[in-house]
């Protein structure tokens, strides 16, 4: 079985995964090999292998009892989608009680519902998804997304005993992205979690600027205001009167301790500009600018 991640969740790499993902393509380059890499990679870390492509990859759960071909497929290259941008939310930088390893372990062997979900639910969850994505079809992209990250979540809960990855914070994004949402009467931001209280958000380039107006309110930064922002250029917007009313919360300042904004990319490249490392010529990593 594949491990359980929410449909569309975009993944904040763990240490661990960028070892595997730079060590399974760094070797497959030194020595020729042309095959795919998923598979090997997915020995590691079983994200590794969704990451070894760009766009928007699929993770197939397979059927062999080796997990050999429980391997990774693009369904759509990063230019596919160009409008479309992904928020982190940054909620927490703290160690997990419990580990995305030990807690799916956990989840297998409690969760009926797990089983259900994998046998039930996800197969067309994938089908469906896959279709949104290339017919860019946000609305429903954005749906299915939030829909599956809270099912994968009440697996989470669902496991004996209970596993909750989601802390306060979490849960006034939630809200804050379904009030969003219902004020303008329409899915314009959708939300995802993976297996941490840091929140992956998408919404399209049009929508981001106000998206982020909305989030200054609800957690509005500390000494940090300078640096809240990272990643992509987002032009400063007001937030309406309107929209703080439909909001109906009051600020949690420090909730969220930066956004990175960034957007669909490449897989793995190698570096030809000396000045895009991270290593010196000495090999070890540059001092920090």
């Amino acid at each position: 079985m594949a491990s359980e991640k929410p449909l569309a969740a975009v993944t904040c790499t763990a240490p661990v995964n960028i070892a595997v993902i730079k060590y399974s393509y760094t070797l497959a380059r030194v020595y020729g090999v042309e095959s795919d890499l998923s598979e090997v990679a997915r020995r590691g870390s079983g994200s590794a292998c969704r990451s070894l492509y760009g766009g928007f990859v699929e993770w197939q759960m397979g059927e062999q009892a080796d997990g050999k071909d429980s391997i990774a497929r693009q369904v759509a290259p990063e230019s596919h989608w160009p409008e479309l941008r992904v928020l982190i939310l940054v909620v927490s930088a703290e160690k997990k009680l419990t580990g995305s390893t030990v807690g799916m372990r956990a989840s297998v062997e409690t969760s009926p519902l797990l089983r259900f979900r994998a046998e039930s639910v996800v197969p067309a969850r994938m089908a469906e998804m896959a279709r949104c994505i290339r017919e860019r079809d946000f609305p429903s992209f954005a749906q299915l997304t939030m829909k599956d990250s809270n099912q994968f979540h009440a697996t989470c809960l669902d496991t004996f005993p209970p596993i909750s990855y989601l802390n306060a914070i979490s849960w006034r994004i939630i809200h804050l992205v379904h009030r969003f949402n219902a004020h303008h009467g329409d899915t314009k931001v959708a939300y995802t979690f993976d297996a941490g209280p840091n929140a992956v958000i998408f919404t399209l380039d049009d929508t981001v600027a106000e998206f982020v107006a909305a989030v200054w309110h609800g957690f509005p930064p500390g000494s940090n205001g300078d640096t809240f922002l990272k990643g992509l250029q987002v032009r400063p917007a007001p937030l309406s009167a309107e929209l703080q009313a439909a909001l109906a919360m009051e600020p949690t300042p420090g909730g969220v301790k930066y956004i990175i904004v960034t957007q669909v990319g490449p897989g793995p490249q190698i570096l030809d500009d000396p000045c895009a490392h991270l290593l010196g010529p000495d090999g070890l990593p540059k001092p920090a600018a």
